[in-house]
């Protein structure tokens, strides 16, 4: 589809103050294998059984379409511009996917074209994902020359049984290998690890964490595994998943661990040394605005009277198809008055520190009122923090982030 920006920038029900800052977001599909919890919109590497009319998935020579999916980034880029123009790039987050799998001089050439197009801040962040099955020795070392300022390494786990069980395609002395080339190339990385495994112990997780905490990350994400709908984990559930109140005990060990090693917990899954915090990661938890590019990559975008999200095409072959064509985005809808409360307070409850109270003011365009009542009954139930400076939730409210969140519900009652 096309977009009328004349339409997006009409009078609306919301006056937005200032537009807030500004991240990219980049989508590079591909993976080696689609592991089997993972419902982002990965492709494995293979030519696609039906691709008629569609530009190839794969070259001749076996190689991903690594030039042709740089130029439909490209032309995705030049058709953007219009919607961000003249607003400085705080942060780029090349995601997919495997973003590792593409080439070093492919990374070169994607952040060269932002910079010709978007005026990033002399201290943009730009964090790529690795994965350990794509590393090789200073493969990381050329992404840092390339430009990329941030590393995150999907490790998952260091224990190769449980690599095995969320079917990933390293091993153990792979990750820890990966992790330690990561280390010497960057000042900033960051590992991702996962807990609530299919058999695995409280030994198994500690053993986990120490080895993650030895390698002394500046920044540790860590999440619980959850069976997300349309995975092939919904479809076969692996057995021997914790029960909640070990997967509890679990996330209580890694919170101590971690703040013991230096590493405070500032959002929900994620932990970082003082300097270290991902900024990109933060602009969308405080409700920033990001521009997506790629196959199925969403943006969330601010006018002076609206607040806009959009999905391009999800199909990489269509999506590079379309994109070439200057219609990249498939779906564009504005965010509901009504909804922006809960859309807020889903992302700024996430902080631990939460956000400055006028925030909410800045980056829905509605005054404070429309959630004061939300706001009381929260403080009644003790789920959210005292204070007339900040929004911000309480341990217990931490803890029970759902309950705390559905308060923020369109149609909630919050008495």
């Amino acid at each position: 589809m096309n977009l009328d920006i004349a339409h997006l920038m009409r009078p609306g029900t919301l006056n937005l103050s200032s537009l807030p800052p500004l991240s990219v977001y980049v989508h590079l599909p591909w993976c080696l294998k689609k592991c089997p919890y993972c419902d982002f919109n990965s492709h494995e590497w293979r030519v696609p059984s039906s691709s008629a009319g569609l530009i190839p998935l794969q070259k001749a020579d076996g190689g991903l379409p690594e030039e042709a999916y740089l130029d439909a980034l490209c032309a995705d880029m030049e058709s953007s511009l219009a919607l961000v123009w003249g607003r400085p790039v705080h942060s780029i987050f090349i995601g997919g996917g495997t973003p590792s799998l593409f080439s070093a001089k492919g990374i070169a050439r994607l952040i060269s074209d932002l910079r010709a197009r978007l005026p990033l801040v002399p201290d943009c962040e730009i964090t790529l994902e690795a994965n350990p099955g794509t590393f090789e020795k200073d493969r990381f070392h050329a992404f840092r020359q390339a430009g990329v300022t941030r590393l995150s390494v999907g490790v998952q786990s260091f224990n190769d049984k449980q690599l095995k069980a969320l079917g990933r395609v390293h091993d153990a002395a792979q990750a820890l290998a990966a992790v330690q080339e990561a280390a010497q190339a960057f000042d900033t990385f960051n590992i991702d690890l996962m807990y609530a495994l299919p058999g695995q112990s409280m030994t198994d997780l500690q053993t986990d964490l120490a080895t993650a905490l030895s390698l002394k990350p500046p920044h540790l994400s860590i999440y619980h595994l959850t069976i997300e709908p349309n995975t092939l984990f919904a479809k076969h559930t692996p057995t021997g998943l914790p029960q909640d109140d070990l997967a509890y005990d679990m996330l209580d060990v890694i919170t101590e661990q971690t703040t013991q090693q230096g590493l405070q917990r500032y959002e929900v899954s994620a932990f970082a040394q003082d300097g270290h915090r991902c900024w990109h990661n933060t602009n969308y938890w405080q409700f920033g605005d990001y521009l997506g590019l790629g196959a199925g990559a969403h943006s969330k975008l601010s006018f002076a009277h609206r607040v806009c999200r959009m999905v391009r095409h999800r199909e990489p072959g269509l999506y590079m198809q379309k994109a070439m064509a200057g219609a990249a985005v498939a779906q564009s809808n504005e965010v509901a008055r009504n909804e922006l409360p809960f859309e807020f307070m889903l992302n700024a409850l996430r902080l631990k520190d939460g956000v400055p109270l006028n925030a909410f003011s800045e980056r829905t365009g509605m005054p404070l009122s429309a959630i004061e009542k939300s706001m009381e009954a929260a403080r009644d139930k003790g789920l959210l923090a005292d204070g007339m400076s900040h929004i911000r939730p309480t341990d217990k409210g931490f803890d029970f982030l759902s309950d705390l969140q559905s308060l923020f519900l369109p149609d909630s009652d919050p008495s």
